[in-house]
């Protein structure tokens, strides 16, 4: 069942997100991770919001969602996107109805 990573927070420090965004790119590849969406200006049409930034990242399986967010490579560059926004992450499995 395919699972989503699903991030929507503020940049606070672009220059380290940048450098965040350029490390956990390349960590995506090896997992099977698919970038549906990056939007830098999210629109929130209900609750409060974090921030306007939202990332959605594809994956076969939670296990393989988790496999890459605990993984060496990317655990070496998420305390930049942790120190650099305010937000919230989650993993989200995928479920047909109907």
């Amino acid at each position: 069942m395919a699972a989503f990573f699903i991030a929507q927070y503020q940049v606070t420090d672009a220059a380290l997100y940048g450098e965040y965004s350029a490390g956990a790119g390349p960590t995506l590849k090896q997992y099977g991770a698919e970038l549906i969406a990056f939007d830098s200006a999210a629109e929130t049409i209900e609750g409060d919001a974090p921030g306007p930034q939202t990332v959605i990242i594809r994956f076969e399986s939670t296990e393989a969602a988790k496999a890459w967010y605990n993984s060496s490579e990317y655990q070496a560059v998420v305390g930049k996107r942790l120190a650099a926004t305010t937000g919230f992450a989650v993993i989200s499995q995928s479920m047909h109805v109907g």
